[in-house]
């Protein structure tokens, strides 16, 4: 569906002439109430845009604003945090009275001020260089959460994110699987994956896939913004996951982390940290260590993570930073099940011969410039070089046996780089404020990708041996570049001081090419060669379009705000889907792009710190949906294919409660309780298809149900957590197999549920955390993969224990 009756009314919109801005100069002073001497450093914050000044040893701050009404938020360590609402025409002087902690609290309790109640934030209607008015938006402030984030627990991190449908086989969480809404969570692929805003997937077009998690020791936040992101970061469907990652210790020269983790099945972790700032210079690095057997045999792993960033500020307004990101694992995999031997024994291997290896090198630098108050200019450039190797034995028949001899070995290289900009300034037209943003992005890659015979043996060697396999059947090379410019916009018209529209747009130009050949091997029943062909294969495939969305906001109070977005999507095939030869499956030759839209509508807000709550319904419309249908061949043969199985909708209720009960049982200061409730409600059904028996057939990874709750209480440095996770049966094929095939990759996943449990406790610079993840021991499996780690069924991890011991210093 194409927004073509909006496309004017937005474009001109958008490039509305920017009008006359009046500005107010607020100023004033900070006291002590109860010593009535001046305090020095109180952060001085516009409650919907952030921080706008800092009072100095007088106790005098001053800014200025566009802004008539505004809700100011002052914060001074060892002070009650204060809010004022002024009005600017009036309130041009203000004195500022700040209450002092009225109990004697622990080291740990004062800094613990500057989180939220709530584990789950909002991002501001504008954020840096991004705007996110009317967006629905999701911020999982890590350092607060109780997840064993040693092995990146998904399931316990983004508890709080409503919807999120996650594959839970990876113990070591090395590999990030998300998605939701009836997007398929294998790698996170139909996110927009990036890191301190920039991207960090293999390739952002031809394969949209993350080998690269970053380290969960290490970040700060873990910002989720849904389909409506399409129009600033990218055109995917299920929108924008960014990593942002913990910053220099602005008070310390010099501060350290460690981390050591241990744990069931041979775990072991070590995550260190340094971070300061001296004079200009900022820095903050981390190196992380993990090792492991894994929870079934023929499954041990182990990587090193190490991510530096560099930080000089020019001056106030000019900053240089430059980060370096570097990650190596090597992982033996099990292989995959069919439901029969799931169904004997949930952790049997009958794969000793498989091994998985990612080598990940990323690089950014951003030069950040504030113009003045109402403008700021961000410029990352960024690049990747990596490489995937896979090699192993694998079968359509996932029972069989391994014969010992020569195995599959798949290689990509992936090299690209890139550069995006962004101008955003703040202004009035009529009388209101308004905020305009304009960007541009450039991305080129070009990567390699190559498909042959492997050795023999049962170690991870990663050559390739055609010349010793000649009759190996499934060769083939490529060279897959590709092209992509952007130019994005929007703007922010606030029609009231409550009421905003956002309208924006998206031109994208894209431009894919295969250059290469696959060999064609056919042999009788004794394995005779018959037929013997190379054939090369040139294609080149260049587009372009626009994307039109808009978003509104209505804000009556700071307890609530209604919100609703709409926004066209669009998913780009991946080459890589169609030159490499999988025996789990066939792919249509005439396989094309998906295109669609997202729509949210809902409301959200934090009422009194008692609740915070985002319920909202969504309507994800597709054309051309890429997925799996069984089909028969003419020698009755049934086959898994994978193309355009037909037009989809996918609609339903999302909500999150989290409920601060601290205030109900009227505990202390030293108390925290809160419960909270987070739910997805979905129904799905295929429109149209051109593929027998689809028509009407629900969409595959669409739970009905997906329930996440728990609690969390803490008492002064104590804190423990409890988590149940339910999800309904859902279907991995448009034509909703229920039975699993001999490859185990089609069929249904059943429901399931888990509990975790956790806690931790503080005493000066040291700190324990433990826990235990499927405490009920249920044995389950969330995935059937079509690939590696399969094909077939992988099992999600069985009851397994963590701590982790900290020092901080």
């Amino acid at each position: 569906m194409r927004l073509k009756d909006f496309s004017i009314l937005m474009l001109v919109s958008l490039f509305s002439v920017l009008g006359w801005s009046q500005t107010y100069q607020i100023e004033g002073y900070v006291y002590d109430q109860a010593q009535k001497k001046p305090v020095n450093e109180v952060n001085v914050y516009d409650k919907d845009k952030g921080i706008l000044a800092q009072t100095d040893a007088s106790g005098y701050f001053e800014f200025e604003t566009s802004k008539k009404q505004l809700t100011l938020v002052f914060y001074g360590f060892q002070f009650q945090i204060l809010e004022k609402h002024i009005n600017a025409d009036a309130d041009t002087n203000l004195t500022i009275n700040l209450e002092p902690l009225s109990e004697e609290l622990s080291e740990v309790q004062i800094i613990a001020q500057k989180e939220k109640v709530f584990e789950l934030n909002r991002l501001k209607d504008v954020e840096g260089t991004a705007i996110y008015a009317g967006k629905k938006t999701e911020v999982i402030q890590v350092d607060q959460s109780m997840a064993n984030l040693a092995t990146n627990n998904a399931r316990q991190i983004y508890s709080q994110v409503a919807g999120l449908n996650i594959f839970q086989n990876d113990d070591g969480g090395l590999q990030l699987n998300i998605g939701g809404r009836g997007l398929n969570p294998n790698r996170t692929a139909n996110f927009n994956t990036r890191q301190n805003g920039y991207d960090i997937s293999a390739d952002v077009l031809g394969y949209p896939e993350s080998y690269y998690t970053p380290a969960s020791e290490g970040l700060q936040q873990i910002q989720i913004i849904r389909g409506a992101a399409s129009l600033q970061y990218g055109t995917q469907f299920g929108g924008l996951v960014n990593f942002i990652m913990k910053e220099p210790n602005p008070n310390k020269p010099l501060e350290v982390i460690t981390r050591n983790t241990g744990g069931s099945y041979g775990l072991y972790t070590n995550f260190t940290s340094l971070s300061g700032t001296k004079d200009q210079w900022s820095y903050y690095t981390y190196v992380n260590y993990k090792r492991g057997d894994g929870f079934r045999p023929n499954s041990e792993y182990e990587s090193i993570n190490m991510f530096s960033h560099l930080g000089y500020e020019f001056n106030e307004k000019t900053k240089l930073t430059g980060e370096v990101t570097y990650m190596n694992y090597l992982a033996q995999q099990s292989g995959g099940l069919t439901d029969q031997m799931f169904a004997e024994d949930p952790f049997q291997s009958n794969r000793e011969r498989n091994w998985f290896e990612v080598d990940w090198l990323l690089y950014n630098l951003k030069l950040a410039h504030e113009f003045s108050e109402q403008t700021n200019f961000t410029f990352n450039f960024f690049g990747l070089n990596a490489k995937r190797s896979a090699l192993g034995f694998r079968t359509n028949r996932v029972n069989q046996i391994d014969p010992n001899e020569e195995r599959d070995l798949i290689v990509s290289d992936f090299s690209n780089f890139g550069f995006e900009a962004r101008l955003l300034s703040e202004y009035e037209i009529f009388d209101k404020d308004a905020t305009f943003l304009i960007g541009t992005k450039y991305y080129n890659s070009d990567n390699q990708e190559q498909q042959g015979a492997g050795s023999d043996g049962f170690g991870p060697d990663f050559s390739f041996r055609n010349d010793e396999f000649p009759g190996y059947p499934n060769q083939s090379e490529f060279d897959l570049p590709n092209t992509n410019i952007a130019l994005f916009g929007e703007n922010i018209f606030y029609i009231t001081d409550e009421f905003s529209v956002t309208p924006g747009f998206r031109f994208e130009y894209i431009k894919t090419e295969s250059d290469g050949f696959f060999r064609r091997i056919n042999t009788d029943a004794a394995g005779n060669v018959i037929d013997d062909q190379t054939i090369q294969d040139q294609r080149s495939f260049e587009r372009s379009f626009v994307l039109l969305g808009t978003g509104m906001s209505y804000k009556p109070s700071s307890a609530l705000e209604l919100y609703g977005n709409i926004s066209e999507n669009y998913r780009s095939v991946t080459f890589s889907d169609i030159n490499i030869s999988n025996p789990a499956f066939a792919v249509d030759p005439d396989i094309t792009d998906e295109e669609g839209f997202t729509a949210d509508i809902g409301a959200r807000g934090n009422f009194n710190n008692f609740i915070s709550y985002d319920a909202s319904a969504f309507l994800l419309s597709y054309q051309d949906r890429i997925g799996f249908v069984q089909k028969v061949l003419d020698d009755n043969r049934v086959i898994s294919e994978r193309g355009n199985v037909g037009d989809a909708v996918i609609y339903g209720v999302e909500s999150l409660f989290d409920f601060n009960l601290k205030k109900i049982f009227t505990l202390g200061s030293a108390y925290g309780l809160n419960v909270f409730v987070n739910t997805s409600f979905i129904t799905s059904e295929y429109t149209n298809s051109q593929q027998l028996g689809i028509e009407g057939n629900e969409v595959e990874f669409v739970p009905d149900l997906n329930l996440k709750t728990g609690f969390r209480f803490a008492y002064k440095d104590f804190t423990a957590s409890m988590q149940y996770t339910y999800l309904s049966d859902q279907f991995t094929d448009a034509t909703n197999s229920v039975d699993g095939s001999i490859s185990g990759v089609i069929g249904e996943i059943p429901q399931y549920d888990v509990l975790d449990f956790s806690m931790s406790y503080r005493y000066k610079n040291f700190k324990l955390e433990t826990g235990v993840n499927n405490l009920l021991d249920e044995a389950y499996f969330t995935r059937r993969a079509t690939g590696y780690p399969g094909p077939g069924i992988i099992p999600s991890a069985p009851r397994n224990w963590y701590a982790t011991f900290v020092i901080e210093f």
